[in-house]
């Protein structure tokens, strides 16, 4: 009997999918447990399994697609099977609603790129200006490109209705070095009064469909910087005893390669449990107090911002941090992360630092109930006994959930985060 194929629930917090690739095609023989397509979750990619024994017989969602959760997205089931009340049933799916609430027509831009017009898969493709009119790319494509460094606009797509796909860019990438740039628009040397009026002109565009993690960092930033009632301190740190003991440790042992980052995760968790009213979350109708702390660390991907969550950081040494959070952040850019390595953090650390950013607020993931915003340590002159001395400086600057932390339990958090930072030796004490 056919199996239908739904769109699965990979994270906690996924409420749609992006087909990333399909490891099948329509005709090929799956096994259940056996990979069939890898899908773009809102903070990883993880692979679906087959659910069933049989052939790959439809495929109804395409490479670069989207799909809400439950969507039929595929058919499984004998080679000689009839599947045509499956497929009728998912046509009528599609249709509804667009019978029951009809879209508007959209109004023309002033521009000259033509409007995207509403249909099925446009409106989870990328639209851009081209001088013969629409250019469509999945958004696949599109990120294959922007990382290879490919003009779009040199390409013939050979997807439905000219749209550039992924084995486009692939095909790009088989060319000799710089073939594809080669049949771009040829490069203007002299301006003409035509063209000048050209430039003169609103900017064309292009409007590119979300990802689940930008989706999902939307949401939930309305979700905190709204509702959250945000309060900041900020101070100053000496970071010359830190650094010094950063190198006296890669000293004696180059590989553990300790960052100024891993010490302040450390800090970080050691001033937490000496602070346990900050390791606290607010819950609607009480206050959830946590034994140890889970720091969630901020690592930028291709997308956004995800937090792989180093647990009880307040239990382990600077080594396991710091070949935690270096395998985690690797698995993260890759988008490799399971939903219990980014989910569940106590408190979280976003270190702009390495950016050359000298102060920043960042904005509380809840529930958590703060988040410490780490700046770039430069050389400042300071007044040190009566003298003009010159020291290593970082700003932190703590954001606090106002319904869990008052400003007094705020201050005396970063006085002891500061006092262990300044004079390192407190961690082995």
């Amino acid at each position: 009997m056919a199996e239908k194929f739904l769109m699965p629930k990979l994270s906690p917090t996924m409420e749609e999918g992006q087909l990333s690739r399909w490891l099948k095609k329509e005709g090929d023989k799956v096994s259940m447990g056996e990979p069939l397509a890898e899908i773009d979750t809102d903070k990883a990619t993880m692979e679906m399994q087959a659910l069933a024994n049989g052939v790959l017989r439809k495929i109804l969602i395409h490479d670069g697609e989207s799909a809400p959760l439950g969507q039929l997205i595929a058919v499984i089931g004998d080679a000689n099977e009839d599947i045509a009340a499956i497929m009728n049933e998912a046509g009528a799916a599609k249709t509804a609603p667009a019978q029951a609430k009809p879209q508007p027509e959209e109004p023309t831009p002033a521009v000259s790129t033509p409007a995207p017009q509403a249909n099925g898969n446009q409106g989870k493709e990328l639209t851009a200006a081209a001088s013969s009119g629409r250019m469509i790319v999945s958004p696949l494509a599109a990120r294959m490109a922007a990382e290879a460094g490919i003009d779009l606009r040199s390409l013939q797509g050979s997807g439905p209705g000219g749209r550039i796909i992924k084995k486009d860019i692939e095909a790009a990438l088989s060319q000799p070095a710089g073939a594809a740039k080669q049949q771009g628009y040829p490069r203007v040397v002299e301006t003409t009064r035509f063209q000048q009026a050209a430039v003169a002109t609103a900017s064309a565009y292009r409007d590119e469909p979300m990802t689940e993690l930008r989706k999902t960092i939307a949401k939930r930033l309305v979700t905190s910087i709204g509702p959250v009632p945000h309060f900041f301190l900020t101070s100053e740190i000496e970071m010359d005893r830190a650094a010094e003991m950063r190198r006296g440790i890669n000293a004696l042992d180059p590989d553990l390669k300790i960052s100024i980052n891993d010490i302040i995760i450390k800090v970080t968790a050691a001033a937490l449990v000496q602070h346990p009213a900050v390791n606290a979350s607010f819950q609607d109708k009480h206050i959830r107090y946590y034994e140890h702390a889970d720091i969630g660390v901020a690592v930028a991907i291709e997308d956004g911002l995800i937090t792989p969550v180093i647990r009880a950081a307040d239990q382990k040494s600077l080594s396991q941090i710091a070949g935690e959070v270096r395998e985690l952040a690797a698995r993260a850019r890759s988008r490799k992360l399971k939903p219990e390595e980014y989910t569940g953090a106590t408190f979280s650390v976003s270190n702009l630092g390495m950016f050359g950013i000298d102060e920043f607020t960042a904005v509380i993931n809840p529930p958590e109930s703060g988040i410490l915003a780490v700046g770039s340590v430069t050389p400042k002159p300071v007044v040190r006994d009566n003298e003009v001395v010159v020291r290593q400086i970082m700003r932190v600057t703590m954001s606090c959930d106002h319904r869990v932390i008052d400003g007094a339990t705020g201050a005396k958090f970063l006085q002891t985060f500061k006092k262990i930072l300044e004079n390192p030796l407190y961690l082995v004490v």
